[in-house]
């Protein structure tokens, strides 16, 4: 027999969600045959199992939970399994139980036993309980919004003893959320979040309870923009193989800011500031289980249709379910574009541990006045930044988002940025 187990995914990935079994107990699994699909936070990963012989047993369900290291199927090398040993797992999709149940009485009290004893040593990383030591805050206390409950270090800096301590005085039925009402008769669905959904909802929360978020607007007259790129986007897509969009123009402006206002360009480490040198630009993308932001590396050294070709193959990945982690990890500013939606104006949510975000709008005519004497209709974008005011003013946002509507009506003069 050979255990097929959950492998080392990333070092923040310490467990998934099992999507769905590709094989089926008693089907012939081959060596390198993939056998089930995992689910994580970031990515869905496809899990193939290292010897061949016969699916014996599946031993989690779909939807179930399962962490790096776990055997979660056995494959029979000798090839030979009992009909009636398979066929219940082929019926139900985990491993039938040997070992007789317990009374429910007795399980009850086994996980209350087990939340104690985690209550005791909550899970926290390293720099929280250093953290933790040098404040004198006890990590059972600090709560945390984590779907499993790891405290971070984030969660312990923002930690306020007072707070806890008052909101713990309230009385349990006035800190209870009023459950939603159904109508009688009317008809429901519900659908079980997906682990990603749930992660992208614990983050976008997170970052709001956690960062001081604020957001300034500009607006860019596109013109020059679309003038340029209607002369030569032939010539480009004919050298280059793909088209010039106008994520490349935005991509380049923005690390020509980020020079200029490279706070915008750091990050929060505890009671430090981050200053990154490197530019990795996170593109947000729309999946199907929600957004996924890839990320462009080295944006600065790369020319247009460079940085084209990578926005189009993270966004044919991200579309067909097929982005690695690495694609996803270490981003230092993120563009979004709500305007491919027709989003007018929208004020994006930081993509923490980042501290600035810009979205892009739809394009729309515009009357605009050329002097005090003529106006014209030009094609017009909103555009917005969000950015934390813990270590960004307002100068230094408001100097950003305009450096980036200079360099956008003026886009020659990107070619002498450095």
């Amino acid at each position: 027999m050979a255990d097929i187990k959950v492998p080392e995914l990333a070092e923040s990935i310490t467990e998934g969600t099992i999507a769905q079994w590709l094989k089926k107990p008693g089907d012939l699994v081959n060596k390198g045959d993939y056998v089930v699909e995992l689910e994580t936070d970031k990515v869905n990963v496809e899990i193939i199992s290292e010897h061949s012989g016969i699916l014996k047993e599946v031993r989690a369900g779909e939807g179930d939970t399962v962490n790096v290291g776990e055997t979660i199927a056995v494959v029979d090398e000798s090839g030979e399994t009992a009909a009636e040993s398979v066929q219940p797992q082929a019926e139900s999709g985990i491993a039938p139980i040997q070992e007789t149940p317990k009374p429910a009485v007795q399980q009850e009290e086994s996980v209350q036993t087990s939340n104690e004893h985690k209550g005791q040593r909550p899970i926290a990383s390293p720099a929280a309980r250093k953290m933790a030591r040098e404040k004198g805050i006890d990590l059972t206390q600090v709560p945390t919004i984590d779907p499993l409950g790891r405290v971070r270090a984030h969660d312990v800096s923002t930690f306020n003893p007072r707070e806890e301590t008052k909101q713990q005085a309230t009385p349990a039925s006035k800190q209870q959320a009023v459950p939603a009402v159904q109508p009688a008769g009317k008809e429901v669905e519900r659908i079980r979040m997906t682990r990603r959904r749930q992660t992208i909802a614990n983050r976008l929360v997170e970052v709001q309870q956690t960062a001081a978020m604020l957001t300034t607007f500009n607006e860019v007259d596109m013109t020059n923009v679309m003038n340029l790129r209607k002369r030569r986007k032939d010539k480009f897509l004919e050298e280059n193989d793909v088209k010039l969009g106008f994520m490349s123009f935005f991509t380049k402006a923005v690390v020509a800011a980020l020079k200029r206002s490279p706070l915008l360009n750091a990050e929060i480490q505890g009671d430090e500031l981050v200053l990154k040198k490197f530019y990795d630009i996170g593109i947000a993308v729309s999946a199907n289980e929600g957004l996924v932001v890839p990320v462009v590396r080295d944006a600065d050294r790369k020319n247009f249709a460079e940085i084209e070709k990578d926005i189009l193959d993270l966004a044919e990945k991200a579309r067909n379910n097929k982005l690695a982690l690495q694609d996803l990890q270490g981003g230092t500013f993120t563009i979004t574009n709500g305007g491919v939606f027709g989003s007018l104006l929208s004020t994006p949510i930081l993509n923490g541990p980042q501290v600035g975000i810009l979205g892009m709008h739809s394009i729309k005519l515009r009357p605009v006045a050329i002097d005090a004497e003529r106006m014209e209709n030009r094609p017009m974008m909103y555009i917005a930044l969000s950015y934390d005011h813990r270590i960004v003013d307002g100068k230094e946002a408001v100097t950003f988002l305009s450096r980036v509507k200079e360099l956008i009506e003026d886009p020659e003069s990107l070619l002498f940025e450095a």
